[in-house]
């Protein structure tokens, strides 16, 4: 029987038996702890060796439990649970015996995580590429070597073997500073920033929420090398004083930290339309809107962001594979309201 425990992990409990306690050590421990373990668990730990009773190594089950007995009961860690594969539609652009490249829809989880450990799309590619898929990058995340937020959609690779794993981790992890590397992506977001083209280098750490990031001193414990390059593509609702209400932005990356764009645009004052964590503020910008675009707006429920281009060297023949998507229909429309206000203005 395969052990869903990490011994490494253990925790020793070290237990005295009660005056009013009696029945099996199995179940006595089973109600002791509470639920930690169920009763057939704990008997397959006992038989394992895990209880030692008044200094003795006990693996008998059924054995009575005497008042003023010392227990000494070996707790394993539980260990994250292997995914399984589910039949979740992939949207494939291109697939060999090396990678597989795939556009990711906004609302699908990468891997498995508390709260999210089935229908992710770690569980889409165990069952799309069986027992080929990688497993280099751990038990939740098998031939995944860069991610996606959830609610962001966009193109992605995957590693099938550990061949291509460590090579596409290798140009991740170079962030396309000595090869061909590339990512990029297509935002909104609310106003327009000041230059047309501009680069933001500001070091990105954990926020006061450990599940969100912000922008760090330099010299701070946590902070790491945060580099984006942005280009404004259109402008939507200019004013009078030159400003407009929303802009489309081009955004290249040049290191990959979670969250990395949607913190970035928010530092220099243009948070992603849509972004609940980063532009909450925001939200009623919408109400400058005409009634239509305002609609649109008010119903779009993440992120305006889309990974639109993904280049990188392919592992096994050294061909530079570049793949491009168009934004996703609920991104398009949105693009597509922002329009309708008045004819966009290219800078």
């Amino acid at each position: 029987m395969t052990d869903p425990f990490k011994e490494a992990d253990a925790t020793l409990k070290v237990l005295t038996v009660p005056d009013d306690a009696e029945g099996r050590i199995d179940a006595w421990l089973a109600a002791t702890l509470a639920g930690d373990f169920s009763r057939s668990r704990i008997k397959a730990l006992i038989e394992e060796g895990a209880a030692v009773v008044n200094g003795t190594v006990m693996n008998e089950p059924k054995r009575k439990v005497r008042p003023g007995d010392v227990v000494e009961f070996t707790m394993p860690a539980p260990r994250d649970p292997e995914p399984k594969g589910e039949d979740i539609p992939l949207d494939v652009l291109y697939e060999d015996n090396d990678v597989i490249v795939l556009v990711k829809p906004a609302g699908l989880v990468v891997h498995p995580a508390v709260g999210n450990w089935t229908g992710t799309l770690v569980n889409a590619l165990i069952y799309h590429c069986g027992e080929s898929l990688s497993g280099i990058g751990g038990v939740r995340r098998p031939g995944i070597v860069h991610r996606l937020d959830k609610e962001t959609s966009g193109v992605m690779v995957v590693a099938k073997n550990d061949l291509a794993h460590r090579h596409l981790s290798d140009q991740f992890a170079d962030h396309g500073r000595t090869g061909p590397l590339e990512r990029a992506y297509q935002a909104i977001v609310w106003g327009r920033p000041r230059q047309i083209k501009g680069t933001i280098d500001a070091p990105l750490g954990r926020g006061h929420d450990r599940t969100k990031r912000a922008v760090k001193n330099e010299d701070a414990d946590d902070a790491r090398e945060a580099i984006t390059h942005y280009e404004v593509i259109e402008r939507y609702g200019e004013t009078e004083d030159g400003t407009s209400l929303a802009s489309l932005v081009e955004c290249h990356l040049e290191t990959g930290r979670t969250h990395q764009i949607r913190v970035h645009m928010a530092h220099i004052g243009h948070p992603l339309v849509g972004d609940p964590e980063y532009g909450a503020a925001f939200k009623t910008k919408a109400n400058r809107l005409p009634e239509g675009p305002k609609r649109v707006v008010d119903k779009f429920r993440r992120q305006a962001l889309h990974a639109f281009l993904l280049q990188f060297e392919h592992p096994s023949t050294g061909e530079t594979m570049r793949f491009e998507s168009p934004p996703a229909k609920d991104m398009e429309k949105l693009i597509e309201a922002f329009r309708s206000i008045d004819e966009p203005s290219k800078p």
